[in-house]
């Protein structure tokens, strides 16, 4: 859709933001993913594809890669979330390079839709001591 319809998704995703819906590109560095998207769509967050966090411990491009994409969406008012972080290291050079959020196994495992009212619940009983 993006890659087809470009000026009619930039459009609608300013409606949908003029609605105070936010957008994120998810997956970013992998398929399609171009600076022009970071440049001209309206978004609200990106992304970092999961692949990039599990190797940039490991990897100095890797490293550079996340450590520039953080830069360059902070450059650009774009919030960013890293996908996939399994452990302390990665959240810690998360932390580092400034990246706004972490998601992974190490965060939480995913859950069912049906399961999430049973685990706030849960979760703000304990913080409220319920």
């Amino acid at each position: 859709m993006l890659i087809s319809n470009f000026e009619e998704t930039i459009s609608l995703l300013q409606s949908l933001i003029s609605l105070s819906v936010t957008v994120a590109l998810d997956d970013f560095g992998t398929g399609y993913s171009s600076l022009t998207y970071l440049r001209k769509l309206p978004l609200s967050r990106l992304k970092i594809d999961r692949s990039f966090v599990q190797d940039m411990l490991i990897d100095a491009d890797c490293a550079a890669i996340v450590r520039s994409l953080v830069e360059l969406a902070h450059e650009l008012r774009i919030e960013v979330t890293a996908e996939g972080v399994e452990t302390l290291d990665q959240l810690d050079y998360l932390r580092r390079v400034r990246c706004d959020e972490a998601q992974g196994y190490l965060i939480g495992k995913p859950v069912r839709i049906g399961d999430i009212p049973g685990i706030a619940a849960k979760q703000f009983g304990q913080e409220l001591g319920v």
